[in-house]
């Protein structure tokens, strides 16, 4: 699946002069967590979340350092975490450098941009526009709805050779310790497993081929005391 499979359309947006309580209510109204900020164009120049907001100085929040950390820290970073605090206009709490994908982005890319950058969400643009966004819930919302495509039924043999197949091409996999034999559907795995999690992903490799209805898991754990 790619972005635009899954990503909300139209985007709720908000401009980089309003103001910051506009804004928060924006976010309580539409119960949404963050706001991509766009131009006139629908060029996205930044994007606000809650977490921008939550050290404010209308609610009482607004951090405060401890002594020796006060100490050590950097006059524009005190700056910086006024402005968070009392800034009054979008533009000057949103975050400048945001991450973007394309419509046509895999879902594995998104789901590894979001990991390696620690956010919550991908705005999607296109030819520079802003045209949806991706969450985290939109990922979840993908797995809990995927269903198989409707086509015909492999026979048993084309399943048994795509899963040892598959089998071969995973390092932690030893299929010399292992077979399958596929009957209606129906995979009974043979065998020996080097460890339990080798053995779990073993069964969850056969569950996951297209085609097969049921597992029947035969396989034994490897003794301790077996050598190579």
């Amino acid at each position: 699946m790619k972005a635009r499979d899954v990503m909300v359309s139209p985007v709720i947006t908000a401009k980089p002069s309003a103001s910051v309580k506009e804004l928060a209510k924006m976010l309580l109204e539409h119960r949404i967590s963050a706001v991509p900020v766009v131009d006139d164009q629908r060029k996205i120049i930044g994007i606000v979340s809650e977490g921008d907001l939550l050290h404010r100085a209308e609610s009482g929040t607004e951090q405060q350092r401890p002594w020796w950390l006060l100490a050590l820290a950097r006059d524009d970073a005190l700056a910086a975490d006024y402005i968070k605090a009392h800034a009054h206009k979008v533009a000057d709490v949103m975050t400048t450098e945001v991450i973007t994908a394309g419509p046509d982005t895999s879902l594995y890319e998104i789901a590894a941009t979001l990991e390696k950058y620690g956010i919550k969400r991908v705005p999607i643009v296109k030819d520079g526009e802003l045209v949806g966004i991706v969450s985290r819930a939109n990922l979840i919302q993908a797995v809990a709805s995927d269903r198989k495509k409707l086509d015909i039924a492999p026979s048993d043999t084309a399943i048994r050779d795509k899963l040892l197949a598959h089998l071969k091409s995973q390092r932690w996999a030893h299929t010399g310790l292992i077979n399958a034999t596929v009957t209606d559907g129906i995979v009974d795995l043979w065998g020996i497993s080097n460890s339990e999690v080798e053995h779990k992903a073993i069964r969850v490799a056969a569950e996951a081929i297209h085609g097969v209805v049921g597992v029947n898991d035969h396989l034994i754990k490897r003794p301790q005391a077996w050598g190579y």
